[in-house]
């Protein structure tokens, strides 16, 4: 099996096979000398870690306008000002396909071989969740001609993101049947860092990302409402973040985005600094997770910039508030905060929003927990002040779909900052919500976003999709580029 060179894979592999202490996890290992299910999962999962915890978390605080370019420092410009090149992707879409599903097709074929249905379930739940993110991040991607190695076909052709969709589902069905019907304790053991080989969590866990798949294809032709209701009324959603905690302080060990923008050199804690968008929307409602997702400057306060105007300043980033992200905060795959707003959107589009309260209460509360426990806010912080009657963020159903829809993504928005970045960037592309609006009209206390003050678009257009990378549109004829960073994914149909 090919490529085990992964960020983080060293020191994870580290629990559980001898190695020496003094190896860089951020650089190539050598290979191990033998290779089983349990360490290519283990490797699967590091690498899925490195990618959304660390270049995702970066290009998602961008776009979702958590964090923008700090003054004296121009790394991400191109990412503030939109102006993505087609190189950007070559990491994070080699990591995702030569590392995380390569992997996972080697504990998938090794699982079945032994008919180890509980391990094979796991790699399919994983698997999954890896294309749904492509699907999302970049529209068709290849799929039923992919990882054929160099054996095989090397230039394999697109598919349809709502076939890829359709398919995902379909296979997760059929993997947890294929368990049920013939169960088996997972090989893996606690070489699955994600919940320790537990059969009953990954149900969950697939229930939960189907129930994400399916609220995606909303203002699809595609959308599923009795498919949604079956879920709702099963119920068994994960009651267990799904995250990735293997790190320590040590130097290359720690969380992938402190490891390379906070603490690395070059680009160490200069380049983000807060955004207007999400430190006044906490600001302007007394929310104490602004002292949660960002860290104060020497003197105890929290100064924020409007997106894209760090070339209007002279100071520095230590200035101003900045990401709150340390060596040992987890990567987020799944959370308890998102799974309830994903419930709460479904019973107000497909239930008549009997509920929905409910769960966008559970929300909010998922997430001050989740702050409290890895983000430092303060544990007194009551998150019912916000959503009990009279609260800033008091639920209110209108009967307005959309209207009470909103209300659930500005808190998924404001709830997971630093804990899912890229998923809520995702999401605001799919509801347009939080709006962006002409600078100068922002409100905001109630969410809204503004272009970005160096965007290389016009009006209030943002980006939607990445450019395929260099790396394989210019080896595979069956990639065609996109023509810009304003095409729409299969399931991107509201309207502006």
């Amino acid at each position: 099996m090919k490529n085990i060179n992964k960020i983080l894979i060293v020191f994870v592999l580290g629990l559980f096979v001898s190695c020496d202490e003094k190896l860089d996890i951020n650089t190539d290992p050598n290979y191990p000398g033998e290779i089983n299910a349990g360490l290519a999962l283990t490797s699967a999962e590091s690498t899925l870690a490195a990618v959304v915890g660390g270049e995702l978390t970066n290009l998602g605080g961008f776009y979702a306008q958590y964090h923008t370019q700090a003054p004296s420092a121009s790394q991400f410009e191109n990412i503030d000002s939109y102006n993505l090149n087609t190189a950007y992707a070559n990491t994070p879409w080699t990591q995702l396909y030569a590392g995380v599903l390569t992997d996972l097709k080697y504990v998938t074929e090794q699982a079945n071989a032994s008919n180890d249905t509980g391990t094979a379930l796991i790699a399919e739940a994983l698997r999954a969740y890896t294309y749904q993110l492509l699907v999302d991040l970049f529209g068709d991607v290849p799929y039923t001609e992919a990882l054929q190695g160099t054996s095989g076909n090397i230039t394999p052709k697109t598919d349809s993101g709502q076939a890829i969709y359709a398919d995902l589902l379909t296979k997760l069905d059929a993997a947890v049947a294929a368990y049920n019907a013939n169960p088996s304790t997972p090989s893996v053991g606690t070489q699955d860092v994600i919940y320790g080989a537990s059969i009953s969590q990954w149900i969950k866990f697939v229930n939960t990302l189907k129930l994400k798949m399916y609220i995606r294809m909303a203002y699809t032709s595609q959308a599923n409402p009795a498919a949604v209701n079956a879920l709702l009324t099963e119920g068994n959603f994960i009651t267990e973040d799904a995250a990735f905690k293997n790190f320590t302080t040590s130097a290359n060990k720690r969380n992938p985005f402190y490891e390379t923008f906070l603490a690395q050199t070059g680009l160490g804690d200069v380049n983000h600094v807060a955004s207007n968008t999400l430190h006044d929307f906490y600001a302007d409602n007394a929310d104490p997770r602004l002292r949660a997702a960002y860290r104060a400057t020497s003197s105890n306060t929290y100064p924020s910039i409007p997106q894209g105007t760090g070339n209007t300043f002279n100071n520095t980033a230590i200035s101003y508030a900045r990401p709150n992200i340390g060596p040992l905060t987890p990567v987020f795959f799944l959370t308890i905060a998102e799974s309830n707003f994903l419930q709460a959107e479904a019973l107000i589009r497909y239930a008549g929003g009997t509920g929905a309260k409910a769960k966008y209460d559970a929300g909010v509360d998922a997430s001050f927990s989740i702050y409290k426990e890895f983000y430092g806010l303060d544990a007194t912080a009551d998150a019912t002040t916000f959503t009990n009657a009279g609260g800033a963020y008091e639920f209110q159903s209108t009967g307005n779909v959309e209207t009470d829809v909103r209300q659930v993504i500005i808190q998924k928005w404001a709830g997971l900052a630093y804990i899912s970045t890229i998923e809520t960037f995702i999401e605001s592309t799919r509801t347009k919500f939080p709006e962006v609006v002409p600078e100068g009209s922002e409100n905001y206390a109630i969410g809204n976003r503004i272009p970005s003050l160096i965007s290389v678009f016009s009006g209030t257009d943002v980006p939607s999709i990445l450019f395929y990378p260099d790396d394989e549109a210019s080896r595979n004829p069956n990639i065609t580029q996109h023509n810009n960073l304003r095409e729409n994914v299969w399931w991107d149909k509201k309207s502006e």
